[in-house]
Formats: structure tokens, sequence, C-alpha cells
């Protein structure tokens, strides 16, 4: 058998492929009677008190949330993205509750839950393992910057407990959950669209590769690049949502006026830095810029929402829009929470001006990948998109405007990495 596992900057999943080439992906529970294959890579950390003693207890993925949403009004800590923190030299650890925690030691906390749970469903001890890897790290700007995320990926999955560890390009791990079904030869393009990074690969499938001794398939050429549907979201919240909470708004000091500090809604931008704001000094700078601001009804809206730590219920707000968006040419965006209510409607037009730097950032990525390649448009058989980005009709064009919507295809869009991963684990077995 084989073990794939992609951990991703929003959500994971783990499947185990047999010799007989069927795969298995993990399914977790959800509250309720639901189950998902999506592991939310995320903690929450609550502070508990027993008696006279304090302790700190903390929960991954689906558990995480549900806790996070249980909680009362004094919530702890809720931390997500931390594969987008990888190749950062300057974020070593994080404080919680006073402790210094170690980013390896929080991502394995995570990886630690998946793998226990993955062994329990499929009934036999884990230690060995082939990992997904993006071909750039969110914020690496060098080879030697993805060097060093892929070395703290590599201590977090020892310290959870995998022993053989090997890593695989994620678009290429695509190919060969595409390749599996596949009864001829193709030069195909795999674009993989993650929550921090998108990444494309350009190679060759089919049964003559399959059946090579060496299992490798003839990779042509990698490119990727450290944004996805982060930065979609970032871009729905700067120009709709951190208008309502005041940005772009002055407030009066003496006999001048001045702007709304800025640096809260770049946190805003990547909700889950909302909960960083949540402390006594945060607050009391924003209730000094509420007695002053013009429009103080938008500073107590903002205030209220980093009291609460309400950055996955706005999150999960942005993704509703973005999915309605997907399928219509409006939609109408929502968020209430207590003293936070706003609605308005959004074209699909309007949303994607809002990206259209990162879509021009894709096409260019694309293009080199190709020019790079010495390969040209025309020439490659099939595009198989995967990743929730996928989904994003302007995402789409860029592919079909290149290679003819009829080339495009899609399938399994958030475990078929996973897949993929499990077949390569069994050419490393």
């Amino acid at each position: 058998m084989g073990i794939g596992l992609d951990f991703g900057t929003t959500n994971s999943s783990i499947a185990l492929a047999s010799d007989r080439g069927s795969v298995s992906v993990a399914q977790f529970p959800v509250s309720g009677d639901g189950f998902t294959e999506s592991y939310r890579s995320l903690l929450y950390l609550q502070r508990l008190k027993i008696g006279a003693r304090t302790s700190t207890q903390s929960w991954s993925g689906p558990e995480a949330i549900t806790q996070y949403l249980n909680g009362d009004d004094e919530k702890g800590r809720l931390i997500q993205s931390l594969k987008s923190f990888l190749s950062s030299r300057g974020l070593l650890s994080t404080e919680v509750f006073g402790r210094r925690i170690r980013l390896e030691d929080l991502v394995s906390r995570i990886l630690r839950d998946i793998r226990v749970a993955a062994e329990k469903q499929f009934g036999t001890p884990i230690e060995s393992v082939v990992v997904g890897r993006p071909v750039r790290f969110v914020g690496a700007e060098t080879s030697a910057d993805d060097d060093y995320a892929l070395a703290r990926l590599r201590k977090a999955l020892e310290t959870a407990g995998f022993t053989q560890i090997s890593f695989e390009y994620e678009p290429i791990a695509a190919a060969y959950y595409y390749e599996a079904a596949l009864d001829h030869e193709e030069l195909i393009l795999i674009g993989d669209f993650g929550g921090g990074t998108s990444d494309f690969s350009l190679l060759s499938v089919g049964p003559s590769h399959r059946r090579r001794e060496s299992g490798r398939r003839t990779v042509i050429g990698n490119e990727g690049l450290g944004l996805a549907g982060d930065a979609f979201d970032a871009r729905i919240v700067r120009h709709l949502v951190s208008p309502e909470l005041g940005a772009g708004t002055e407030l009066r000091s003496g006999h001048k006026l001045l702007p709304v500090p800025g640096w809260v809604y770049h946190k805003l931008e990547r909700w889950h830095h909302l909960s960083l704001l949540k402390s006594q000094d945060t607050l009391n700078l924003l209730q000094s810029v509420a007695s002053q601001a013009l429009e103080p009804e938008k500073i107590r809206r903002l205030i209220y929402l980093v009291r609460h730590d309400l950055g996955y219920h706005l999150h999960r707000a942005v993704q509703l829009l973005k999915i309605e968006l997907s399928h219509s040419e409006v939609a109408e965006f929502q968020f209430q929470d207590g003293d936070v209510e706003f609605s308005a409607p959004v074209r699909r037009s309007t949303f994607e001006e809002w990206i259209a730097g990162d879509l021009q950032a894709i096409s260019l990525t694309v293009d080199s990948l190709l020019n790079r390649s010495g390969v040209v448009a025309a020439e490659v058989e099939r595009v198989f998109l995967t990743g929730g980005s996928s989904f994003v009709p302007a995402v789409r064009r860029i592919f079909e405007e290149r290679f003819g919507a009829d080339k495009i295809r899609t399938g399994d869009e958030f475990t078929s990495v996973a897949r993929g991963l499990a077949l390569r684990s069994l050419d490393t077995a």
C-alpha cells in the first residue's frame, strides 16, 4: 500500500492506495452526523481553569471549528494558514497565553491528528508517506527559501510520527491521479490551486509511463507562485468589507483630519490574523480612534468584530460569496453577528476587477512555464485543473483562451492531490 498526504494551507487530506490501484481517502467526522474528506488545517487553543490550575487544551481540524463556534465570549486562539509561514525566517514561534510555541510544533499537532485518525480508519500504522509540496512556497523568493520551508515541514512531519518521508510537487501528484484512468499517451498541463499557492506542471503521462521500472513521469517543467484562494478572499475584504468597518475614513486630531490607521485592515484581509488584534492595547487604540472618527459607527463595528474574534465567521461569508459568484452573475454578500450587520450585491464582473492583478500573475506564470519548456499551447493535449479556485470562471478563462475549452478537465478538486500522492507512493514502496 501507499500513503499520500496533502497538507494544505486551508484544507488537508490523506489517502491510501493499494497495489491493485484502488484509492481510499480518509473521512473525518464533522458536527452532527456528517463526514468530510477535507480536514481543515487549523488549530484552536483554549485556556481552561480547573480549580486553581490553568491549562491549555487544543483541537485541530473539524473539531477545532466546533469548539471555536461553541466557545464563550472569551474565545481562545484560532490559528490557520500555518503552511503560509514556513518560508518565513522571521516567524519562528508565536505566543499563546504567555507561552511561546514553535511553528513546527503547531504544524505537527495538526499532522499528528490527521495521522492518528487515518490509522484508525485504514486499520494500519502509518510511518511511510509521500507528502505534497508547492512548486513555490508562499513568501519564498529564492530556492533557498523553498528549501528552508521544506526542512521545517519535514521536521513537523517527523515530530508528528512519520519516519519515512518523501516529497512530490502537488501538481505532479494531481497528474498521477488524472493518469490513473488514462488508456493513451498525453502531454498535459496540471493547474493546482490551493489556499496559498498556484502551481503548474507540464508532463507526459500514459500507460507507457506507468510501466516504467522507475515509476517516474517525464516532467517537462514546473512553475508556481504564492497566491491563490486566500488572495481572492483578501480582495473581497479590501473592497467590500473593510470600507464598512472604517477603512478609508478620517478622524479629527486637533485641527487636522487624519486617515484612520490602515494597518488594522491589512490584518483583517488575512482573517486568521484577526485574533492577533485581540489585545487590550489594540482595543484601546480602536476606542480612541472611534472617539475621534468622523464615522464612529463603522469603527465600532470593527471593534465588535475584533473583540468577539469573528474572523472565521467573516471568512465563511466571503467564501459563500465567492462560491455564488462562480455560478451566478450577481450574488449577495451577507454578514450578521450581534452589532455588526451589512449586506451588498456584488457582480461577478466587479469581483473580477478586484482580482485582475492576481489573474494577470497567474497568466504570466502559465506563459512562463510554456516558454521555458519550449512548448506551444497547441501541443498541450489536456489541461487538468484542481483546487477550489479552479471553479472561479475568470481563472478557467485563462486556460480556455490558451488551450481551448474542450481540453479542460476537472475532478475531485479537493482530494485529487492526496489521491495522486498515494499512487505516487506506490512507486517508492
